[in-house]
């Protein structure tokens, strides 16, 4: 079915069920949006537009421009999202795909996946403008949620939103890091991605891996405040056994292209590349 008005577009997330296809008309969509119904593995449900179909989300003080609320395999492609306080939100949310949007002027963050959304796909997105609220929320794809905030996203448990991939997207115009991978998570892959930090204020690096066994290979960032990759341990027992290999850092900064903080058994492989880093390429050698 294709949809040509916020009202239209409401009335189809709500009627949506396995298999259903929602085409976007170009056009203003005003509003916030939840899509809730749940595909399956052979019949997914599209949710698409061109980029001159745009959800508006009014404001970039409140409210999810699209909220995937428990939406397992949906496709969501191609359209706009700006002036929301986030711009898209998982909650629950599994094997699904999130391609091709462009995502922009946001209060917070852009992408967030969190409460227990495994298997997901984040590919090929354009993410900018972040952070207008909250610098330090201005994250451009955010995956879990920090363990301050576990006794009220997932009643005190960690955040397991596992084996998520970040793929292809292009990402400048954030006030926090370009991917904030927390606590909690385990076995996603970041690969591929662009990073502009020019206009980070509310962090020190593109990528901060606190979760376990990540790998983060041949993706690209230029200009940073400080280190390029960080890995952190923000609770007991994560930001341990995570990879990065084929990276390139140009931090035109004054940290490292790669900073392990602990070390504990992540690590960096010799064919990252660190230019213009004050400190060198790690502050561990690599292997």
């Amino acid at each position: 079915m294709t949809v040509a008005d916020a009202a239209g577009l409401s009335a189809a997330l709500e009627q949506a069920g396995p298999g259903t296809s929602i085409a976007l008309a170009d056009g203003v969509y005003p509003g916030t949006f939840t899509a809730a119904a749940k595909g399956t593995a052979d019949r997914p449900i599209f949710l698409c537009g061109g980029a001159g179909a745009v959800i508006d989300g009014g404001g970039i003080k409140k409210g999810y421009g699209l909220h995937l609320d428990g939406a397992d395999h949906w496709r969501i492609a191609g359209f706009t999202v700006r002036n929301a306080q986030k711009g898209v939100m998982g909650d629950g949310v599994n094997h699904s795909v999130i391609s091709g949007l462009t995502v922009t002027a946001i209060g917070d963050e852009a992408i967030h996946l969190r409460k227990f959304s495994s298997d997901n796909v984040v590919e090929n997105n354009v993410i900018s403008d972040t952070g207008n609220r909250r610098e330090k929320f201005g994250e451009g794809v955010y995956i879990g949620s920090a363990n301050s905030n576990w006794s009220t996203i997932t009643g005190g448990a960690p955040d397991t939103s596992d084996r998520n991939v970040v793929r292809g997207n292009t990402i400048s115009g954030t006030t926090a890091e370009a991917v904030d991978i927390k606590e909690g998570t385990t076995g996603g892959t970041v690969t591929g991605n662009t990073f502009d930090g020019s206009a980070v204020t509310g962090a020190d690096s593109w990528v901060d891996v606190k979760g376990n066994n990540w790998t983060i290979s041949g993706n690209t960032g230029q200009r940073s405040p400080a280190d390029g990759f960080q890995t952190h341990q923000v609770y007991d027992g994560w930001g341990r056994g995570n990879t990065f290999t084929g990276n390139i850092a140009r931090v035109d900064g004054p940290g490292y292209g790669f900073h392990l903080a602990p070390v504990e058994d992540n690590r960096v492989a010799c064919d990252n590349k660190a230019i213009g880093a004050a400190e060198g390429l790690a502050n561990v050698a690599c292997s």
